[in-house]
């Protein structure tokens, strides 16, 4: 990636962060323990070699997070569910995979406290 590429990609996720938080930190009201906290910032796939950065953009309250790309992909994760890749026939790295799995294989990123 170029320099650019990459400080566009930063300038789009610390705005998206900084206009979301304030809606994703409402814990879900389904009686679900879910809350932004439990879920990483950002999570890193690779599909076909090219890698692609979710960032953390919805908590809703069933308790599932969305993540969006800059190229607006759109993935869903719960706490205790696997990863899913909404409106498309691929599968990449991260398909099927839980937070747990995503954290042990250092491919979700948590805000530092």
């Amino acid at each position: 990636m170029t320099r650019t590429v990459i400080r566009r990609l930063i300038a789009i996720v610390t705005i998206s962060y900084s206009i979301l938080l304030p809606t994703a930190q409402a814990p879900a009201q389904t009686g679900q323990a879910s809350d932004f906290s439990d879920f990483p910032f950002l999570i890193y796939c690779e599909y076909e070699k090219i890698g692609h950065a979710y960032y953390f953009s919805q908590l809703n309250p069933d308790g599932t997070a969305i993540f969006m790309t800059p190229d607006s992909q759109v993935g869903t994760i719960t706490v205790n569910g696997v990863a899913r890749r909404v409106d498309g026939q691929r599968s990449g790295s991260c398909s099927g995979k839980t937070l747990a799995d995503l954290r042990a294989e250092k491919r979700a990123f948590d805000l530092l406290r």
